[in-house]
């Protein structure tokens, strides 16, 4: 239940807050199958490994200074896109011009930030959450309910963007109402 529901939000708050800055990471890598796959990876990667870093800050964050935990996050998340950048680079020159495309996208996704705050939520109202290995099995939750919400997200990018939707309506309108449909469906089944 916990996946689904987190699949919902993450997939939520990704169309709402990346649509409102003009990005939707989600819409573009719907449109090829190799692009959602590298960008779900990506992303996956950045929230498990972004939650082992939440988790380090919380533990070693005194309560009074709790306010500086998102630019801590930020932080983190910075450090491990320097990082799988400077890993792709030595590891695949050749192909690191297409390669890093994903990681741009993917390193300041709203999901991986969201992913990072819920779970230290919800280690703060469960104590025996607030552990490593939690906090990495709910990063590595929210990266394939991403992957999930991206694959509902490619199933139906081909039909809602043809010719046969009105012009007004195609795209992001009848993206939403896709979803939408989508998530009373998953919900129904909670």
């Amino acid at each position: 239940m916990f996946l689904i529901s987190e699949l919902v939000v993450l997939l939520g708050t990704n169309l709402i807050l990346s649509q409102a800055l003009g990005i939707s990471t989600l819409f573009v890598a719907a449109g090829s199958r190799k692009n959602l796959l590298w960008t779900a990876i990506t992303i996956s990667f950045f929230t498990t490994a972004g939650s082992f870093g939440a988790c380090l800050v919380n533990s070693l964050l005194p309560d009074s200074l709790y306010d500086l935990r998102l630019l801590l996050y930020v932080l983190i998340i910075g450090a491990l896109y320097v990082i799988l950048l400077t890993v792709l680079y030595f590891a695949d020159r050749k192909n690191f011009g297409t390669t890093r495309k994903y990681v741009h996208v993917s390193a300041f996704n709203c999901a991986v930030m969201g992913t990072l705050f819920t779970i230290s939520d919800k280690a703060a109202a469960d104590p025996s959450l607030d552990n490593l290995g939690s906090y990495i099995a709910a990063g590595a939750e929210a990266g394939t309910g991403f992957i999930l919400a991206a694959f509902f997200l490619m199933a139906g990018f081909g039909r809602l963007n043809s010719k046969e939707v009105p012009a007004a309506f195609r795209g992001f309108p009848s993206m939403l109402v896709y979803l939408g449909i989508i998530s009373m469906a998953i919900y129904a089944l909670i």
